[in-house]
């Protein structure tokens, strides 16, 4: 039965809402659960997982809460609005120890020296919402999406000419005098600054910093486009003359996908003109182009990590292309998991939650594979039609994060439940022969985002065994072991699952291409 419970005039944040939702599809007697505003986009959730009435459609406002159901009956129920007063009371008494001015200009009252705002509104507010605070003189983080590249040239332009930042728009990873915003990882602090036009492949490097013993002085982001020609750059000119004027930074190292191809010429020639060492990762860029601007360029996230702690110690950088654990155990333990593997088994599943984590193993893998199948394909022909809704085709490599997925739910790294549903799903396939993950750690995502994972891996390794299959699931954990949830932790939860958990995202792609190697000489 669908049961309905609307409260008129009772707002609370979607990200709140949506976690909520999700803990209450747990409980006994529970189908389906959707906890939201009465907006269109939940609405026809709604109707999209079956828990729709006529009240539901006509009667209830974008200012009105509701409870949408379907479950076994009247006790089930009774659990369900119990269960979500018991959650929305915890979420209001963490917030109550500290005032929210509900304006600028309320918490410009407060404090008058304010000069940074982190802004996450929707889309079509945004770029005023962040205006707003660039005429009071506030660098901004930009956290929404869905903002015009229009919209972003113009605050871009303006906080160029007034020497603001506007990290973003779709910014999801800053460290700004030792203070983590958004998605971060909690890092030492060192003499390493970084610019980047990318969120996990920010975290990645920076956390790799932290495991080797280094330490960062700021790290800002840019948004993912700010290299494209239509903006020019502005906030990697802008964030590359801040650290150069920084006496704490003594390396720079910027991260971003390969930039407009006069874009990046004009971003290596400033980088060579900070006066100090500069690593520089343009992910699948060209390596050549930046040697020839006399800067240190990187193979993978995790080089650029090694290359500015070298640096940052006076040593010569040299490319970190390798195992932690040695090659030849690397290999041994390749050759027996592809031993193991039934006839028919060849492809790679992907599953990530950070999208450059994503990219980047793509990259290191598609020389190989030749065709590498996503929802951010590198060669347009590899696009995948239906990603969310369809099936894998060969390899396939999906980003959770993308716009695809994260309709109506939050981030994956937040909630990473839709990911471990794919991994049982994929693990079903009996062409499937390796699933490739991250699990993103650190301030903003879920407090134990293993959790879901292990718990499908576990699952998938068990009905592939039952089927007389080997599957092979392989983890890598971005993060520290200061981040709340603890790297070793959390790559213990992993590891207890059955996965195989290297060190870096470029790690495991290296390992799983030696599998993939082992299958092709045997089959």
């Amino acid at each position: 039965m669908i049961k309905l419970e609307v409260r008129k005039n009772a707002y609370y944040d979607s990200v709140t809402l949506m976690l909520i939702s999700k803990e209450l599809k747990k409980l006994d007697g529970v189908t389906e659960a959707l906890v939201g505003m009465g907006t269109d986009l939940n609405k026809e959730i709604a109707q999209n997982i079956g828990v729709s009435t006529p009240e539901l459609d006509g009667e209830v406002s974008t200012n009105d809460f509701f409870v949408a159901v379907l479950c076994d009956g009247e006790d089930a129920f009774s659990s369900v609005l119990k269960k979500t007063e018991e959650l929305l009371n915890k979420k209001t008494e963490s917030k109550g120890a500290a005032y929210m001015p509900p304006t600028l200009e309320g918490a410009l009252k407060i404090d008058s020296a304010l000069n940074m705002a982190v802004i996450s509104v929707p889309g079509k507010h945004a770029a005023d919402v962040a205006q707003s605070c660039l005429d009071h003189g506030i660098n901004v983080m930009l956290f929404s999406d869905n903002v015009t590249i229009e919209e972003e040239k113009a605050l871009k332009t303006y906080a160029y000419e007034h020497e603001l930042l506007v990290m973003g728009p779709d910014c999801g990873t800053a460290i700004i005098n030792h203070v983590p915003l958004a998605f971060a990882n909690v890092v030492k602090s060192g003499d390493i600054g970084i610019v980047a036009a990318s969120g996990t492949g920010t975290q990645e490097v920076s956390s790799i910093i932290d495991q080797l013993g280094g330490g960062v002085s700021q790290v800002i982001g840019t948004g993912g486009r700010d290299l494209k020609k239509d903006i020019g750059g502005l906030m990697m000119k802008l964030g590359l003359d801040a650290l150069k004027n920084d006496p704490k930074t003594k390396i720079i190292t910027l991260i971003s996908k390969p930039p407009a191809k006069e874009i990046a010429s004009e971003m290596l020639a400033l980088a060579a003109k900070t006066g100090k060492p500069v690593v520089v990762c343009f992910i699948g860029g060209d390596r050549k182009e930046i040697e020839s601007y006399g800067l240190t360029a990187a193979v993978s996230l995790e080089d650029a990590a090694h290359k500015a702690v070298a640096l940052s110690r006076g040593e010569k950088p040299v490319d970190f292309v390798g195992f932690t654990m040695g090659e030849e155990k690397a290999e041994a333990m390749a050759k027996e998991i592809a031993g193991k593997m039934a006839k028919g088994q060849r492809y790679v599943r992907g599953f990530y939650t950070g999208g450059t984590l994503c990219d980047e193993a793509m990259k290191l893998m598609i020389g190989k594979l030749g065709h590498i199948y996503s929802n951010i394909p590198l060669n347009a022909e590899d696009a995948l039609d239906d990603p969310k809704g369809g099936k894998s085709r060969e390899h396939t490599f999906l980003d959770f994060g993308d716009d695809a997925f994260t309709v109506g739910r939050p981030h994956p790294m937040i909630d990473p439940s839709l990911r471990a549903e794919r991994v049982i799903t994929d693990g079903k396939d009996p062409s499937c022969a390796v699933i490739m993950t991250d699990c993103v750690i650190g301030f903003g995502s879920h407090p134990n985002p293993a959790e879901d994972l292990a718990s499908a891996i576990q699952t998938a390794k068990a009905e592939a065994a039952r089927e007389g299959r080997s599957l092979c699931c392989v983890c890598a954990v971005c993060g520290t072991e200061g981040d709340p949830q603890s790297l070793s932790r959390t790559q213990q939860q992993l590891t207890e699952a059955g996965a195989v958990v290297l060190p870096s995202n470029a790690q495991a792609t290296r390992f799983v291409s030696r599998i993939l190697a082992n299958l092709r000489q045997e089959g």
